[in-house]
């Protein structure tokens, strides 16, 4: 099977000197604050949501981002209110339990890395461990990666899973990969508008489709404010997107059967091995006048090395 490797690349951005990023740690959550103002909440521990995730993430200047969490009657859509929190990996079938609709557990065990400031913004590394039915097919090392710039920031997330026995088993279907929740404002139902990189455009024509990167965006007064969802090229399959116009983003490259009605796929790991994913959302709020220029972000992308100072603590165990 391939394996993503690491990428040790020369960092393109500069730092991020103008707006410096903090973290406040609490039992079950961490605040991400971007000059002291709120950038996005990550929340390990929940009772009604299994698995972790992030909500009321927003753009440096602090335009809205993702769906008020929990959704506001009268203002926001109330449909998956414990599945689309805001953004998250999730997975509805890993040797056959759902990771997704809140059926299984991904459990929090402890901070690798704790919530720090680096010269690129900051990061922390978090180990899950998947349960179902009393039982834990796999473990998940994922570094959380916050990367900033003037005009926006990368929220990158690097996962390594390992299985708990001889071997497990990620499905094929549409509910799989890294999802994103886009705030009211921002979906296509709203004014909004969804552009792959082949070109294809909303629900309609974007949906079901492999594509190099998926951006989602709107207006909110003079601003155009949104997300670049970019799966990186070394996963071990180009992912399909999974949209919707009332405002779902998701990147999987699972999902084969699910929007190809091709043969179902299976992706297994087994003991000794590891299978690695990585994902960026580039989060940004510009004047509309001054569109977005996709190929400068993946460019930019393309240029931050694969894990802190070229690897991540889980390389060494």
């Amino acid at each position: 099977m391939r394996i993503l490797a690491v990428v040790i690349a020369c960092l393109t951005l500069a730092p991020a000197e103008s707006h410096e990023l903090t973290f406040k740690t609490t039992p079950q959550r961490v605040a991400v604050l971007a000059e002291g103002e709120p950038l996005a909440m990550y929340v390990h521990e929940d009772e009604r949501i299994l698995r972790p995730y992030f909500c009321d993430l927003r753009a440096l200047d602090g335009s809205p981002v993702t769906r008020n969490h929990p959704p506001v009657e009268g203002v926001d859509r109330t449909d998956h209110a414990e599945m689309h929190p805001g953004v998250w990996m999730g997975f509805g079938d890993i040797s056959g339990a759902d990771f997704w609709r809140n059926k299984a557990r991904v459990r929090h065990v402890r901070f690798l890395m704790e919530p720090t400031r680096d010269r690129q913004g900051g990061h922390f590394e978090v180990e899950n461990l998947y349960e179902a039915d009393g039982m834990a097919p796999c473990r998940e090392i994922c570094l959380w990666r916050f990367v900033v710039h003037p005009e926006g920031y990368f929220l990158i997330a690097e996962s390594t899973f390992t299985p708990e026995g001889d071997e497990f088993a990620f499905g094929d279907q549409e509910e799989m990969g890294f999802g994103i929740r886009m705030a009211t404002p921002l979906a296509v139902a709203q004014g909004g508008a969804i552009l792959n990189s082949n070109g294809e455009r909303n629900e309609k024509e974007a949906w079901g489709k492999q594509a190099e990167w998926c951006h989602y965006s709107g207006r909110i007064g003079e601003k155009q404010v949104g997300v670049m969802l970019i799966p990186d090229p070394l996963n071990f399959r180009k992912s399909w997107f999974h949209v919707r116009d009332y405002g779902l983003l998701v990147a999987n490259p699972f999902g084969q059967n699910a929007f190809t009605n091709g043969e179902k796929s299976s992706m297994p790991v087994k003991r000794g091995e590891r299978f690695k994913l990585r994902f960026a959302l580039y989060v940004h709020s510009n004047m509309a006048s001054e569109p977005l220029v996709p190929s400068a972000i993946l460019q930019e992308f393309n240029g931050i090395s694969g894990y802190i100072d070229g690897f991540s603590s889980s390389e060494e165990r």
